[in-house]
């Protein structure tokens, strides 16, 4: 199977590259059309991850840049999900990487110039990887809104950067993940350049108690789909080959 090509990207879940209300898009959407290239072996085959490439610290963002003795500021989370493909199988051994903004909404980052105060003990930034039934969990803090220059009085939502590694690097997917009930999703022109309330809706974590743990953290559940491989369906082996 690991040579089957994967199935072509769904455009019309994207949005597309010029929304008139996403400023940024004026200058770098593209003025020719897009051209399909081939699936290589290389983009079919690879990259493979191993236990033995992370650090002790890497799925906890709540200490892993922090000083001995010490934890990140802010309403400690669980972000957790399973990692599939469309049609429904788990995909195991994949590396998540996922960096933000801390609880005061500003990045690590030296082009970050929000009047925020950096976090002495957040990085903001970490990765895992999925078990053997396509699961992922990793412990953060809840991300702060933040104002961004569109040209008016703009807000991101809270939200979470996810890069996934399939099976394959035609398989990766980057996306960012919002948290429900947040009121600037439906005023971000950014999120609102998806031109599916369903593709919006599947960005959003719910809240999930069952993995809340009493007076210590919350828990959000964040289901991912990536396309899947063309594989070839057996009587005795009906998730394929």
């Amino acid at each position: 199977m690991t040579d089957q090509p994967f199935k072509p990207r769904d455009l019309s879940w994207h949005p597309p590259a010029y929304f008139a209300d996403y400023r940024s898009t004026h200058l770098r959407a593209p003025t020719q059309p897009l051209l399909q290239m081939p699936q290589t072996r290389t983009e079919l085959t690879g990259p493979t991850f191993c236990h033995q490439m992370l650090g002790p610290h890497d799925d906890d963002l709540i200490i892993n840049y922090a000083a001995s003795g010490e934890t990140a500021q802010g309403a400690r989370i669980i972000v957790h999900g399973t990692l599939r493909d469309e049609d429904g199988r788990p995909v195991s051994g994949k590396l998540i990487e996922v960096w933000q903004a801390n609880a005061g909404g500003r990045y690590r980052h030296v082009n970050d110039g929000y009047l925020a105060p950096l976090d002495p003990n957040f990085g903001g930034c970490g990765r895992c990887l999925t078990d053997d039934e396509g699961h992922y969990s990793f412990r953060t803090i809840l991300p702060g809104p933040y104002p961004w220059p569109n040209g008016g009085n703009n807000w991101r939502p809270a939200h979470i950067h996810f890069s996934v590694f399939g099976d394959g690097f035609a398989q990766r997917l980057i996306t960012q993940m919002y948290f429900e009930g947040d009121p600037h999703i439906a005023l971000c022109p950014i999120v609102q350049s998806i031109p599916s309330d369903d593709a919006i809706d599947r960005l959003v974590a719910r809240l999930d108690m069952a993995r809340t743990v009493p007076m210590d953290i919350r828990a959000y559940r964040f289901d991912i789909v990536l396309r899947g491989r063309n594989a070839t369906v057996f009587e005795n082996q009906m998730e394929g080959t």
